[in-house]
């Protein structure tokens, strides 16, 4: 297709999005995902005339055709010399008469990591901070017609932004505009942008709840309506609240008067009998539908989840609507590998359904603000988060730094204040010594952005904040004092069992050993070293219980890169490729019984596989089989170092090695409630083919990326865990590979990643390793 005609079609499909916003009905929203029809190049600017790259007349028809979110760079599997550099977007925006007349917005969810925008070569915007969104009023900029947006992307070391140089962060800052991006079109009079308005605790929606209780909660919704005409207006504020589907309160206001170009509150409470309250155990959620109102007609309408809850502290303990409640968590970097940061929304999900899976209940995000679609899934699962600044071992003694940490504080809270999920506000940087002046203004931020009680800041020095964040492994043990404020264990087990001499006397063990013990294994490293970073987890998990912390977090979900290293930092509980370990069956087993079942045999059962069977299981008693003959059973084992845990993991002692199969069966009072079954493997025979969906079925359109595993198995399907050959894959119309290198077998899965085109239905899937075939059907929505 020649550029004349795709430029037509792309025009054509813009017009018809702008048409579809000026016909919305009344009760639908008024905001358009844009993430299609972008142009992309690197540039070297030091070979070019930066200054056309922005003109509205620019012929970027050579540039890359890209859909968003979008990396700037694929990266190899280990990045250990990321893409640095100047990458552009192009776009271009067609805006019929009657739209040119009125509010057009303009927001990217995320862009690293200086920014600056040009519409119709006009510079309307210079944006330090690539983790949270660029939200822009174009209205002075558009016209009728076609409309070019261009943006430049600086992801460079910032002394501005910080952390600290690429380097040496050791985690990656990837390129692109590697969110989604939004467009609006909206009345003169309209519900305000919370960060656009630029009001402390104001803008937007903001939902409260100044009395939470199962038998009467009040809701209270505070909102901003502005007028930007030349007259003043007199509106209506609708307000309902909806229940699966259904309206369950409404309210109406008076009239109120908002003069030319200012803005206006409405404050309304709606009591709730008998609501349905927000718990990481019970994640009920509701939808608010607010409506503005002029001369009885609907000129602009939001719908806002939200859930009903309150985070008490007693006595340090933490109190979730009354009852107590320990928040067992983990930490998550957001970066998948090739493709950097650049996840669709349903990628997201899936990250947070997997820690949801593995039995946590809450995650501490990690340095930074991670997606909106992330914290969604969080709010649906029944995730307890701390948000978080970006902040890692950096800290600049000037003006334009701070204020950068000030806004990224104040933004922070206005994107996210509507969530349920969000216990505490980490405006600190992590590792970093900072000035007490500096915590202080953070702090005040905070109960300034958010008022009233049950707000918490939180921080790794115990100065200032509200909540103390101590890591396990930045101490020998725990600190052996504590100030009177709440203590959560932020992270642990990983670095004090790595370190030279971070804790815990590893510092005075032999090189080896101390890689032996480590919880930074690789599945290739054999189930011994995995058995014990599931020993170390357990170790530590269980001293953070004898503290008076009322929560910890493991260092980390997944396995991540450094920036720097010439391998994986791999301490997660699953690897890379979101795989699980054995120690994320340890954690799994965690969780009640009467929420999940589990049973878990944590052994290969192969010749080199250890005769000590450790079982993870959170049932009271277990029966071991080897070849249909019971070997043993097992209550859990009272003099175990895992006493203090919920559920110690069962040990079976068999003393050597027969080959066949070993059953384990799970008993509650008595009664089976679970099985698994491990058999020795065999000869390799076929290639096993499945996708992880966790949730969400691969989605046509909108970038979608998922894991295709494949692995060699035998006749009874038993992965072969030494298999680590090459595989070749062959894919049908409508996915593509990301892998930038050969797709291997690691412990005997290997690991494609692919991104969903355009194309829905059953798309044919191939794989082949020397003699070994494995098909498979893979389903987009």
């Amino acid at each position: 297709m020649n550029y004349l005609k795709t430029k037509t079609v792309y025009t054509f499909f813009i017009l018809l999005l702008s048409l579809a916003v000026q016909s919305c009905a009344q009760d639908q929203p008024t905001t358009i995902n844009i993430n299609k029809s972008w142009k992309f190049k690197i540039v070297d600017e030091s070979k070019v005339d930066a200054k056309e790259l922005f003109t509205a007349n620019f012929n970027d028809k050579d540039w890359q055709n890209v859909q968003l979110p979008h990396t700037a760079n694929i990266e190899p599997l280990v990045v250990n010399n990321q893409w640095q550099g100047i990458c552009w977007y192009r776009r271009t925006i067609t805006i019929s008469k009657e739209d040119a007349n009125k509010k057009v917005f303009f927001e990217l969810e995320a862009a690293m990591n200086f920014s600056k925008i040009w519409v119709n070569g006009k510079l309307v915007s210079e944006h330090h901070g690539g983790y949270l969104p660029v939200a822009l009023d174009l209205s002075n900029y558009i016209k009728a017609g076609e409309n070019s947006i261009a943006i430049r992307l600086d992801n460079t070391d910032n002394e501005i932004t910080g952390p600290k140089p690429l380097k040496r962060l050791d985690f990656n800052m990837y390129g692109g505009l590697y969110r989604n991006a939004k467009l609006s079109v909206k009345e003169n009079v309209h519900i305000s942008n919370a960060v656009l308005a630029n009001k402390v605790a104001g803008g937007g929606i903001f939902i409260t709840y100044p009395k939470v209780s199962k038998s009467s909660s009040l809701v209270k919704i505070k909102t901003n309506v502005a007028n930007d005409s030349k007259e003043e207006q007199y509106i209506t504020v609708v307000q309902s609240i909806l229940k699966n589907g259904e309206v369950i309160k409404e309210y109406s206001s008076q009239k109120i008067k908002v003069a030319a170009n200012t803005s206006a509150d409405n404050v309304a409470q709606l009591n709730l009998v008998n609501p349905d309250l927000w718990s990481p155990d019970s994640p009920n959620l509701y939808v608010l539908e607010t409506k503005i109102q002029v001369n009885d007609k609907t000129v602009d309408s939001q719908k806002t989840k939200f859930g009903i809850r309150v985070f008490e502290f007693k006595e340090n303990q933490l109190y979730v609507n009354g009852e107590k409640t320990f928040l067992r968590g983990v930490n998550r970097h957001q970066e998948y590998p090739f493709i950097g940061y650049a996840l669709s929304d349903n990628a997201q999900y899936r990250d947070a359904k997997k820690i949801k899976e593995a039995g946590f209940n809450y995650i501490r995000l990690s340095h930074y603000p991670q997606s909106p679609a992330f914290l969604d899934a969080c709010d649906e699962l029944g995730l307890v988060v701390i948000d978080a600044i970006m902040g890692w071992q950096y800290y600049n003694d000037t003006d334009a730094f701070r204020e950068y940490c000030y806004r990224s504080a104040s933004e922070l809270i206005r994107r996210d204040r509507n969530r349920p999920s969000v216990l505490a506000w980490e405006v600190s940087l992590n590792e970093t010594k900072m000035p007490i002046p500096f915590m202080e203004k953070l702090n005040e931020i905070v109960h300034a952005e958010y008022p009233g009680d049950n707000v918490y800041s939180c921080g790794w020095m115990d100065d200032v904040y509200d909540i103390y964040l101590q890591a396990r492994q930045h101490r020998i043990l725990h600190p052996h004092k504590l100030k009177n404020k709440p203590y959560s264990v932020s992270e642990y087990g990983d670095w004090e069992y790595y370190s030279n001499n971070a804790g815990l006397n590893q510092h005075k063990l032999p090189k080896d050993i101390r890689l032996e013990k480590s919880s930074r294994q690789l599945r290739e490293d054999g189930e011994v070293r995995l058995l014990q970073q599931a020993y170390n987890v357990q170790e530590s998990h269980n001293d953070n219980l004898t503290t008076p912390a009322y929560s910890d977090s493991y260092w980390v979900m997944y396995d991540y890169n450094r920036g720097y290293h010439n391998d994986i930092e791999a301490s997660g509980i699953m690897d890379i490729f979101r795989l699980p370990k054995f120690a994320y069956y340890f954690y799994q087993s965690q969780q009640n019984f009467n929420r999940k079942k589990v049973l878990k045999i944590a052994t290969y059962w192969n010749e080199s596989s250890p005769t000590d069977v450790k079982i993870f299981s959170n049932v009271d008693e277990v029966k071991l089989f080897l070849n249909d003959e019971l070997i043993a059973t097992q209550k859990p084992d009272e003099d175990a170092i895992s006493t203090k845990l919920t559920h110690p993991p069962f040990t079976f002692k068999l003393g050597s090695f027969t080959a066949g199969t070993l059953v384990a069966k799970g008993f509650i009072n008595g009664k089976q409630v679970a099985e698994d079954k491990v058999s020795t493997p065999e000869k390799a025979t076929k290639l096993k083919i499945w996708v992880d969906e966790s949730g969400k079925p691969a989605t046509a359109n909108v970038n979608d990326v998922l894991f295709v595993y494949i692995a060699a198995v035998d006749a009874n399907g038993t992965v072969i865990p030494d298999f680590n050959d090459t595989i070749n894959i062959t894919l049908g119309n409508g996915l593509e590979v990301l892998n930038d290198e050969a797709i291997k077998a690691e412990a005997g899965i290997a690991t494609a990643v692919v991104k969903v085109g355009n194309v829905s239905g059953s798309v044919p899937v191939k794989a082949t390793s020397a003699n070994l075939k494995g098909t498979y059907d893979f389903m987009i929505k």
